[in-house]
């Protein structure tokens, strides 16, 4: 954790210094005055005040409040808890009344949603570890990557019965990969990709 030690006329003055210093807002700082300053021995000599200025988990921080901005200029009802998670990843899980409108469409504005977050915090990694962030609505991607496994499997049988390969709807690189790699090691099919952004999409065929 980095923490730096400035001096100033005021307190305010040593905090606002230390601020410039790190290039990030106070609310991703922790102060503790080591002397407040003002008049010296017999109010002759003034002396400075003296702060350390201790940065926070910057990237938790930023994402926090990056997606509380978002949450409020959009007027929602939405809330979220924060966990970490092995692997180093930050983990903010959504809940409210109106938490479908930030997952959209199978997920696709809650990917958008995720990819900013990263974007703002990866701004702080030279203060800290970078760690990736995701972002879940009421379990939203636990579920849906059951039901893409579930579909996988069921398509896979028809490939098999049909012996004619099944392409699949577009689906964003995440829900790509959960297709890939519930067949990855089947037996008798194989998975790849086809077209561009942001119409690529999966096939399923025989061996």
């Amino acid at each position: 954790m980095k923490e730096i030690i400035r001096t100033g006329k005021t307190v305010e003055e040593a905090v606002n210094l230390a601020l410039q210093d790190l290039g990030v807002p106070r609310e991703m700082v922790e102060v503790e005055v080591l002397d407040e300053g003002g008049k010296g021995f017999l109010g002759l000599i003034s002396k400075q005040a003296i702060v350390k200025v201790i940065l926070k988990d910057v990237i938790k921080e930023s994402a926090k409040n990056f997606l509380q901005q978002v949450i409020e200029a959009m007027n929602l009802d939405v809330k979220f808890n924060v966990e970490e998670e092995e692997g180093d990843i930050i983990k903010f899980n959504l809940y409210g009344k109106n938490v479908g409108i930030l997952i959209g469409h199978r997920g696709e504005t809650l990917d958008s949603l995720q990819y900013l977050v990263n974007v703002v915090a990866s701004k702080y990694r030279k203060y800290d570890r970078y760690r990736r962030i995701i972002l879940d609505a009421q379990n939203y991607r636990k579920r849906r990557e059951e039901t893409l496994i579930r579909l996988a499997k069921k398509l896979a049988k028809q490939v098999i019965e049909t012996k004619e390969s099944v392409e699949l709807e577009p689906m964003s690189p995440n829900e790509r990969r959960i297709i890939h790699m519930a067949l990855q090691d089947h037996p008798y099919v194989e998975t790849y990709s086809e077209g561009e952004e942001p119409n690529r999409r999966v096939i399923i065929a025989l061996k």
